[in-house]
């Protein structure tokens, strides 16, 4: 049951450590954003062509889909663990059925805390 714990704190450590990144990426100065900019004369007219290239947002998005993806990955190995423990404690002793959905539950949040996180940094690069 400790081994559950661990892990279970260790993908909460992520999903934060991810938000952090992602918040920091968000939040960034545009001082590294390149503009280049050309102007390219036709036989007409003139054409303005722009070429942006912003790091952060590029950054924002990674850690927006990590911070998805990890946490998904580890509320399912949360879930593997606590599922099959809690349904054994519970065709022992149905009084444990409270606890065992608390723990099943738990792990079940890692994800949606991964997924709101990764909504909040995505809402701040838009």
């Amino acid at each position: 049951m400790k081994t559950n714990i661990r892990k279970l704190i260790a993908c909460m450590l992520v999903v934060f450590a991810l938000s952090c990144f992602g918040a920091a990426a968000a939040y960034a100065d545009n001082a590294d954003t390149a503009d280049t900019t050309a102007v390219t004369e036709t036989a007409d007219e003139e054409t303005l062509v722009t070429n942006d290239h912003n790091t952060s947002l590029s950054i924002g998005l990674v850690a927006a889909a990590l911070a998805t993806g990890l946490a998904g990955i580890g509320g399912g190995i949360a879930v593997a663990a606590g599922a099959p423990a809690a349904i054994a404690a519970n065709s022992e002793n149905p009084k444990t059925f409270g606890k065992s959905l608390i723990f099943v539950a738990l792990g079940e949040s890692i994800a949606l805390y991964g997924l709101v996180i990764s909504i909040m940094i995505l809402s701040k690069l838009v």
